[in-house]
């Protein structure tokens, strides 16, 4: 293994605060890593917030020096990029699922565009019993990226990640 998969599986290994079922891989939020021919020097890992004003970056960006200095990189700088800015698309398919069985609702693919803010709602499946009867409560759910959501049939509330 190579010193940036090394680095990248380091990463792998650090969770979202919010979503502590997701790393940060998962969320596509680690754009790249940079790391220079010798192996004292610097490493460099850009990220991208799920939006602008995400609360938990400066605990990602903690969490990453650390993670890779207990791993022994002296010396990490974790830069942040909003462009381009961070769109659902960037989530794995591994963090879709995990998100899905931790009881929230992924982001429904083929979302991202927005004008699909003026075509009608696509209905979004319940994790928990799988239906599509289901509605929003509030656009505003435990977490700023999310919706809450209920589901008609099993009648449990959920959160909807929301598209952007």
């Amino acid at each position: 293994m190579n010193r940036t998969e090394h680095i990248r599986a380091i990463l792998e290994t650090v969770t979202d605060p919010e979503i502590p079922v997701l790393t940060i891989t998962d969320m596509g939020i680690v754009r790249s890593i940079y790391t220079p021919d010798d192996d004292d020097g610097p490493v460099e890992i850009v990220i991208t917030p799920t939006y602008s004003g995400c609360p938990a970056m400066n605990t990602i960006e903690v969490n990453i020096k650390s993670a890779l200095q207990e791993a022994g990189y002296s010396t990490v700088r974790v830069r942040t990029v909003l462009s381009p800015a961070w769109t659902t698309a960037w989530i794995t398919e591994a963090g879709r699922q995990k998100l899905e069985a931790y009881g929230i609702a992924p982001p429904l693919r083929g979302t991202e565009d927005k004008n699909a803010l003026f075509a009608d709602a696509r209905p979004v499946p319940c994790p928990l019993c799988k239906s599509t009867h289901t509605e929003m409560i509030s656009q505003f759910g435990s977490t700023p990226c999310k919706a809450l959501y209920r589901c008609n049939d099993c009648l449990e509330p959920f959160d909807y990640f929301k598209c952007h």
